[in-house]
């Protein structure tokens, strides 16, 4: 897998990945989770995972940028391409691999004792970045990205945690784009936060989906329904159905994901 260049010049992107998954199958022990996924996620869009919990999306996500086996006892089975890539080749590092794709967790996870500045330059620096003029320009650049920086421009060396939660979820997105990935992972990003910040992150996510691949774990069906250009309904680790969001909402083609949709279990 390719490494991924430190030195973009500013104003560059990383354009999305499309990722292709093929009988992926994962679990831990003698315990299977996620069963034959069969998968395609468009690039330089948002995909939303549904499904009620325990049915293996976070799972799901965890093995895109393999996460998943970190875990003890985690295997996976199958193959996950990002843009013809496979990410579980043996030649693939997956250091450098969660480089090109990122991730953002479901409660907002600053670095303790960091600075917002150092929070959104930790991930630069450790790929070799040292020239402050090149690190003040990405850190500005990924701060604008997450809709932050006329709230922060101020107070950059204040430690991270001093933020609201909101604004603390938006670092951690800043932190995750300063590297320019290609693909963004998020697991229930706004689970943890009040309306007005789930707002401004919907916001936040509406125009980011124009240059990265997102990939957005929810609970929220209106969330789904408000942000997502494609929506997958995973029940008990199988693939039920997958489309564009205002076909799958309206017309959905399997009775369980219209029952999900409707309230009725889960």
């Amino acid at each position: 897998m390719r490494a991924l260049s430190t030195n973009l010049a500013a104003g560059d992107v990383a354009f999305g990945a499309g990722i292709s998954v093929a009988s992926l199958r994962a679990g831990f022990g003698e315990h299977t989770v996620l069963k034959d996924l069969r998968v395609k996620i468009q690039s330089k869009a948002l995909t939303a995972i549904m499904g009620p919990s325990g049915c293996g999306k976070s799972t799901f996500i965890r093995c895109i940028n393999r996460l998943h086996e970190e875990t003890p006892g985690a295997w996976v089975r199958g193959s996950i391409e990002l843009d013809g890539e496979g990410v579980y080749d043996t030649t693939v590092d997956p250091v450098e691999l969660r480089r090109r794709v990122g991730m953002v967790f479901q409660r907002p996870n600053p670095f303790p004792n960091f600075s917002i500045y150092a929070n959104v330059a930790a991930g630069l620096r450790l790929n070799g970045m040292r020239k402050r003029r090149m690190l003040d320009e990405r850190v500005e650049r990924s701060l604008r990205r997450a809709a932050l920086w006329d709230e922060v421009k101020d107070r950059l060396e204040k430690p991270g945690s001093s933020l609201s939660g909101g604004q603390q979820q938006r670092l951690c997105i800043a932190r995750a784009l300063a590297v320019e990935p290609e693909v963004l992972l998020l697991d229930e990003p706004c689970s943890a936060l009040d309306p007005l910040a789930t707002e401004r992150i919907e916001e936040l996510l509406l125009h980011l989906k124009r240059e990265y691949t997102l990939v957005m774990v929810t609970h929220n069906i209106q969330q789904a329904a408000r942000v997502a250009d494609e929506t997958m309904f995973l029940l008990l680790g199988e693939l039920v159905e997958q489309g564009p969001t205002s076909q799958l909402f309206t017309n959905p083609r399997d009775p369980r994901t219209e029952s999900f949709i409707s309230g009725r279990f889960g």
